[in-house]
Parts: C-alpha cells; structure tokens; sequence
C-alpha cells in the first residue's frame, strides 16, 4: 500500500529568476546536473531494490537500469526531462518483473476464460518441458515485485535533498566564473 508524502520545497521563485540570469547554457548544465544527482539516488535505491529482492539471475537486468536525457529537436531553455530506465535488449522482461504476469486467460472464447493460462503444442504432439513430457504447461503467472516503484516512494525525499544540494553548491560556481 503507497503512503501520501508531501514535501514542501521554498525559494522556487527566488531560483527561477536567478537562473533567467544566467546564460541559457550553463542553466541547462546546472538543472541538467542536479536532475541527474537526484536520479543517482533512486537509481541507487533500485539497484539496492534488486538485490535485496533476490532478483539477480545473469545481472543483465541490474546492468540495465540507467538515467537518459531527452533531448529536444528545438532548443527550449528551461526545460529538462530524465528518465531512469531499466530494461534493454538483454532484460527485456524488466516490466514483467515490475508489474507481474497474469496467471488466468482473458481473452475470448467460453473454454479458457477465467481459467489458468494452459500452453498447448500446436501439431498436437507433446511438449517436452523441465525433463518431462507434456502435453499441457499450465502457466502460474508471475507475483509483482516492485522495484522502480518501491525505490521511489522510499527515495525520492532524499533524491529532492541531493537535487537542491548540487544546485546550492554549483550555481555559485557558475555566477563566480562570470563575474571575475
């Protein structure tokens, strides 16, 4: 069950004017900076997540959780989008994972609906699965075991707390290089 947190962040404003200051550029490094020092944190936690949760088969889906920029075709000041990400080619079942698989057919059809998902040969021969032959895989379905979600709700207070600390110790950096 998620918890409602609220957080309050002051001095919006007061940041929003100072860096309309700025040169374009080094706004865009600096925000760009903090949001990834933020993402950093919960990156962290989920990968932390992974382990815990004994999800570690080959590593792939640990190796694959990494944060992108998007980037847009026009140059639009002010505005800066991360994503974290896990999945790639190698882990390409992180959502599964994440959200679970149904365990129960819901398509159509009077037979199979709302009952457990059954995997059928198509020549109707048997299928040989886990040293055995077989001529129905009842499938059980995957529990959801929340990784990206859980990191979230239990970082992201301390991700806002990184994001503000890089702006506080970096923005005056960049104002000093400009006025020597």
């Amino acid at each position: 069950m998620a918890t409602e947190s609220t957080v309050n962040v002051l001095g919006l404003k007061e940041l929003d004017e100072l860096l309309k200051t700025l040169p374009a550029k080094i706004e865009g490094n600096v925000v760009r900076g903090a949001m990834r020092a933020g993402q950093t944190v919960i990156a962290s936690t989920v990968k932390k997540t992974l382990v815990a949760n004994d999800n570690i088969r080959t590593g792939a889906l640990l190796k694959s959780v990494r944060i992108r920029f998007v980037r847009k075709s026009e140059k639009k000041y002010g505005w800066v989008r991360a994503n974290l990400i896990a999945g790639n080619k190698e882990a390409w079942y992180a959502h599964l994972i994440e959200f679970g698989t149904g365990s129960y057919y819901t398509g159509t059809g009077s037979k199979s609906k709302k009952q457990p998902y059954e995997i059928r040969p198509k020549n109707k021969k048997s299928l040989f699965f886990a040293g055995v032959m077989r001529e129905v895989i009842v499938h059980p379905g995957i529990k959801p075991q929340s990784f990206m979600r859980s990191a979230f709700d239990s970082s992201s207070d301390r991700a806002i707390l990184a994001f503000a600390d890089y702006i506080r110790t970096r923005l005056p950096k960049e104002i000093n290089k400009l006025n020597p």
